[in-house]
């Protein structure tokens, strides 16, 4: 039945509680523990069964219970308390500040585009790790004082929450989040309306309106598309994160890129850098450019110049099977309504999106239209980058992949919304407050080794003990659901052992992770674990997406498995994986086991998590811990070797970590003292966050960030929109002449010392004879590209030598000289290549100009 009126009714807090509902509201609780704690004081159990929503919370708890709490000084005394640290956060000064003075009242701006956020348990718009990092950069964003606003869509059922029948088989189900009863408010104009903006679709005009998540100093907006104005097939646009087909995800990045540049526009928010983060909202510099053409009245080009200096682009992805792909039809379904706007032709859309421009066949690929309107990119891990490189090559025909223009910026994590309190307190205690404040600080993290093995010990003892007890009440409540019988239900009580070697697996459940690596050969694991004095157990826990059968057979795998008498005490799953299940299992295991297939792990952030917790990472060498680990900081699974055949990388990488597991990992856990106390295990773990605390974590990701591409995207866009974007047009003018006079220019003779053999510390003179017909020196950068040979007589390890012009030769020849240093004996050679340059090129390399000469 539809109601003639709609209306919101607000929590009735006693005077002196009202500070609670101001609390509420901004996520700033959702890392502070005394907050939370304020929260939980008022009910516990209500915390718990609102999923640890404080609005909710405070909406639905007794009325009598708030009476109580404004009579109960020391309840009091506790809000006053919280309220004067989220007072003395929003006040104080930030690293920004004072690191930055200079650029916090120049309009400097980010905005951060992601198409999920993990923030908390109690707004589900997430799926994954990709989500937990866009909360954790927002986290961080505010604890900096960085000027920063988020972008995203507000789904109405999330992601899929799961269950599994009686086979252990996934199921999924989506409850409808109650928006007015989470942390979040519409955005409204004056006249107390919600801020719309509309988009054209094939169909019709789509609205959206704008909610608003404040996370500490930093706004958050999502858009909606619920609203009754719309057809019932445009509400559904936000109803599922990756859920529906080709269709509905076009849908769904048109509206979070095109989309949200427009609400940021409704709002009066004018960004200066744009950070994609993955393709999901590439189409958000489209919208860029035509923004600014509308604004300044310049054409594409002039505005493609400007609008792409302040993007970033940050990939994930390190398979081609990643990409959101859309073909040709889809696009021209979607764009034609709004390629008028842009001035460009149908095919020049859609060359933006392929690698081969010309073939009409090629899909419209969303990471190629990233990397071709974003003037800085980059991986998230050194070794993403690498293989970033590598993959969209093809997009810099000619350059070398070491040189391909993708850097990398390792993720990290939010520490203090991760770390447990009791952790929390023992850093507190003998690393001193600044741990959480300036986490990237390496001697406060060498203070680790002031902490007395008996207090880290007994502290890490109580959490494994909360974990156990933990996963035994979510083993009973999903059995109940599931309907098991009485005799099993009963049991769960028995499952784990709160003194055992306890390991963690917990993440998606893709193929690539390989969740059943370490059920590959059940015999010798029920061995391990079922030894009478050296015990071990493993919890498992995360989703399959809902179209991945692979992975919900992994999933049902482990449940048969863990079904089966010998295993029945020493392994369980824990189901519908979230930030709150992440939590316990980071801050209570003993190893965090991490077994992708390298090197198709981008980053990874679970394991950092479990490290600042004092856990200790047994994992393959890719992702983040292939620049992680040495010895002192965990094990090794392998030595990052990569393999064709995957049946014979799992049978090797599988009898390698049980080998680490029967040899080292669980001997040295129950190596004990006459004291009790596993002496090398607790150095392991100091040793291990002592060197990783100071670098994964997401203050120095987010430093990364600022130093690399923020304030140098910034900058180079404040550069060419200054004075009209003459520099943007004198920019586009200098490409038209380089693109008519490229094809002509030539290598006419090169020459060097006769000799074959030249003495160490002796120079090579190289010179060389350019066409360069009607462009001159300072249009392009003539370099000597030099190095050892190897044995099929390649360049390896090259460096490069800037040539100068030293004579004009007449008829638009020039003659250019370079020296090569011969700093090492063996067996040399080099070759030449010119490249285009100009000042207003900021260093970035043009895709496919670049002239070798052999």
């Amino acid at each position: 039945m539809r109601p003639v009126h709609q209306y919101t009714v607000l929590p009735s807090l006693p005077p002196k509680l009202q500070r609670l509902q101001e609390l509420a509201y901004n996520l700033w609780w959702s890392w502070n523990l005394d907050a939370i704690d304020l929260f939980r004081r008022l009910d516990r159990d209500l915390w718990e069964t609102s999923h640890h929503n404080p609005v909710l919370m405070i909406g639905t708890i007794a009325q009598h219970r708030l009476e109580e709490a404004e009579e109960d000084d020391g309840f009091l005394a506790h809000l006053e308390r919280v309220g004067r640290a989220f007072d003395r956060y929003l006040s104080q000064s930030t690293w920004f500040q004072k690191t930055h003075p200079e650029r916090v009242k120049n309009g400097f701006l980010i905005a951060y585009f992601s198409a999920e956020f993990g923030l908390s348990e109690c707004l589900p718009i997430y799926s994954g790790g990709l989500g937990v990092l866009a909360g954790d950069h927002l986290k961080s964003s505010s604890d900096l004082g960085l000027p920063m606003v988020g972008v995203g869509l507000l789904y109405q059922m999330g992601y899929a929450t799961q269950y599994l029948n009686a086979d252990g088989w996934q199921q999924e189900h989506y409850p409808r989040n109650d928006f007015y009863n989470m942390p979040l408010w519409l955005v409204r104009k004056e006249d107390n309306s919600p801020v719309m903006v509309e988009l054209d679709y094939p169909e019709r005009t789509v609205k959206a309106q704008i909610w608003r998540v404040q996370v500490g100093r930093t706004p958050l907006y999502l858009l909606d598309t619920n609203v009754e104005a719309n057809h019932p097939d445009d509400r559904s646009i936000t109803h599922q994160l990756y859920g529906g087909d080709l269709e509905m995800r076009i849908r769904q990045e048109i509206l979070l890129g095109i989309g949200g540049m427009k609400a940021l526009r409704a709002l009066g928010i004018r960004p200066t850098v744009c950070h994609m983060n993955e393709g999901h909202s590439a189409f958000l510099a489209l919208e860029r450019i035509r923004q600014i053409m509308e604004e300044q009245g310049v054409p594409f080009a002039v505005a493609r110049e400007a609008a792409t200096a302040g993007n970033v682009f940050t990939t994930h992805t390190p398979v081609p099977a990643g990409i959101d792909l859309f073909p040709p039809y889809l696009m021209d379904r979607y764009f034609a309504k709004y390629l008028p706007g842009l001035g460009i032709t149908r095919d020049e859309l859609l060359a933006l999106g392929r690698e081969r421009p010309n073939d009409p066949n090629e899909s419209f690929s969303m990471a190629t239209l990233a990397l071709r309107l974003a003037a800085r990119a980059n991986g998230v891990s050194k070794l993403h980058g690498h293989v970033a490189r590598q993959m969209w090559q093809n997009l810099w025909p000619g350059l070398p992949a070491d040189e391909v223009p993708i850097g990398h910026v390792t993720n990290a994590v939010h520490f203090r919304s991760f770390i447990s309190g009791d952790m929390a307190g023992l850093y507190d205690r003998y690393l001193g407050p600044r741990w959480s404040e300036n986490p990237t600080d390496i001697t406060i993290w060498q203070r680790i080794n002031q902490i007395p093995d008996e207090e880290l010990w007994r502290t890490h003892e109580r959490r494994r003990e909360r974990l156990v007890a933990f996963a035994r009440n979510e083993l009973r409540a999903q059995l109940i659901r599931r309907g098991a019988p009485p005799g099993e239900i009963e049991a769960a009580a028995e499952v784990l052992d709160p003194e055992a070697l306890t390991i963690g697996f917990a993440r998606r459940f893709a193929t690539y992770k390989r969740a059943n690596l370490i059920l590959r050969d059940p015999e010798r694991l029920a061995r391990i674990l079922n030894d009478k004095d050296h015990p071990a157990q493993i919890i498992f826990a995360g989703k399959a997406h809902p179209a991945d059968n692979t992975g919900k057979e992994i999933i049902r795998q482990v449940i048969h498995l863990a079904r089966q008498e010998r295993f029945r005490r020493r392994i369980v799953f824990l189901e519908n994986y979230d930030l709150n299940i992440a939590r316990y299992m980071v801050q209570g295991v003993d190893v965090w086991l991490n077994t992708p297939r390298r090197p198709q792990e981008a980053s990874g952030t679970s394991g950092m998590k479990a490290a600042a917790n004092g856990a200790i990472n047994l994992s393959i060498l890719d992702g983040w811990w292939a620049e992680a680990y040495e010895p002192t900081t965990g094990w090794a699974i392998g030595r990052g070797e990569e393999y064709a055949d995957t049946n014979y990388q799992d049978e090797v990488e599988s009898h390698a970590l049980y080998d680490l597991l029967e040899k080292e990992v669980v001997p040295l856990f129950y190596q004990r003292g006459q004291d009790g106390l596993p002496r090398g295990w607790l150095h392991l773990m100091k040793s291990a966050t002592e060197k990783l605390g100071p670098v994964y974590n997401s203050h120095r990701m987010l430093i990364d960030y600022m130093e690399k591409q923020y304030l140098p995207a910034d900058r180079r866009y404040g550069e060419l929109t200054a004075e009209g974007l003459a520099q943007a047009k004198q920019l586009v003018r200098w490409k038209a002449q380089l693109q008519k006079h490229w094809s002509k220019i030539r290598f006419v003779s090169i020459e060097s010392a006769d000799t074959a053999e030249h003495r160490v510390g002796q120079d090579l003179e190289v010179r060389a004879q350019i066409y360069l017909g009607s462009l001159e020196p300072r249009d392009v950068i003539v370099q000597i590209y030099h190095g050892p040979l190897d044995s099929s007589g390649d360049i390896q390890n090259a460096g490069l030598v800037d040539m100068a012009a030293v004579k004009a030769l007449g008829d638009g020849s020039y003659e250019f000289s370079g020296l090569i240093p011969s700093r090492s004996s063996g067996r040399y050679g080099y070759t030449l290549r010119i490249l285009p340059h100009n000042d207003a090129l900021d260093g970035m390399s043009l895709q496919g100009y670049v002239l070798w000469a052999a």
